[in-house]
């Protein structure tokens, strides 16, 4: 059986009216529900069950823990849990990479020197960088913050993401931010093609941000505010799922261009905490190459060679492109 220790009192990080312990409590039950018997590779002698998945204790069991101590850190009490025993409840919990570095984090949100070890992510990028993205003019490219605020953009990546920068949830001086745009904006399910899996993407992402860091307040505001008017974004928020942002597609409906599909990859800037460096690509030759070679000239003849840095404005709603065929 692992070392359990003593659970110490956490720190409550609130969102949205939620503590920190309930937090874990939530994540904890519902990762022990999506674990039936068979796949834990248990024995269920036919009887009926009156949960969905694992039981407390056959979760104790296979951490190696007891069914008491296991209880209290689905509780909330994840501080003080040594290093063993959350990878014994990520095996046991069958926890894919991103739900086990979600688990890691809250276990070092709910320790008591949480806050300093955090440092504060980064609001704008540096002059080399967007030096960077004005020299990358084949290539779409957005710096995001971990709450999906585009913080900077190249020219074609603003051309690429033109409905979301003329969005009204972009105005009033905001930073144009996916998550509003998925759930505030209805032209976003006409921007992205498969809506819900953007949607379940964002949230996860989101989810995966606050698990990090509960105590940025950008975040929790950003997150108060979804949820209080959108249903969507409250029922995707209660599931606790999480995901790293890293690689894979996108499938987006573009008004000029029609549809594309394009590879992205997001590459985390290790000298500004928080910020991330996305680019979107095609295969060489592909349609969706092509496209996206038809979307760069269209920019240089609408906007022309507009700064990465520059703030999303009255210019990006007013030059909203029509939609064509796609």
């Amino acid at each position: 059986m692992h070392q359990q220790g003593t659970p110490q009192p956490a720190q409550a990080a609130y969102r949205c009216g939620v503590s920190h312990r309930d937090d874990v409590k939530a994540f904890l039950s519902s990762r022990r529900a999506k674990i039936t018997p068979g796949r834990a590779g248990l024995p269920t002698h036919g009887r009926a069950r009156r949960v969905p998945g694992l039981r407390r204790s056959e979760v104790a069991d296979l951490a190696g823990v007891s069914v008491e101590y296991y209880s209290r850190l689905e509780r909330g009490d994840l501080a003080g849990v040594s290093e063993e025993v959350l990878e014994a409840l990520a095996r046991a919990l069958q926890l894919d990479e991103a739900e086990r570095a979600h688990l890691i984090d809250l276990a070092r949100a709910a320790g008591p020197a949480a806050r300093a070890r955090r440092q504060a992510p980064a609001r704008e990028v540096r002059p080399s960088v967007r030096r960077l993205l004005d020299l990358m003019t084949d290539v779409p490219v957005l710096v995001n913050s971990g709450n999906g605020d585009v913080v900077a953009a190249n020219a074609l990546g603003r051309a690429l993401f033109a409905p979301l920068f003329a969005s009204p949830t972009s105005s009033a001086g905001r930073r144009p931010n996916h998550a509003r745009f998925i759930f505030l904006d209805a032209r976003s399910r006409d921007f992205w093609i498969a809506w819900d899996q953007a949607a379940d993407n964002n949230v996860a992402a989101l989810r995966t941000e606050a698990g990090r860091d509960p105590y940025d307040r950008t975040l929790t505001d950003l997150v108060g505010e979804l949820s209080t008017r959108s249903q969507e974004f409250r029922m995707r928020w209660a599931a606790h799922d999480v995901r790293l942002h890293r690689t894979g597609r996108k499938a987006i409906r573009h008004p000029v261009v029609g549809d594309l599909n394009l590879e992205f990859e997001a590459l985390e800037l290790p000298a500004d905490p928080g910020l991330t460096f996305i680019t979107f690509s095609a295969p060489a030759g592909s349609p969706d190459a092509d496209a996206l070679t038809l979307l760069a000239s269209w920019s240089a003849g609408h906007h022309g060679a507009r700064p990465s840095s520059a703030p999303a404005g009255a210019s990006d709603r007013r030059e909203a492109p029509p939609r064509t065929g796609s």
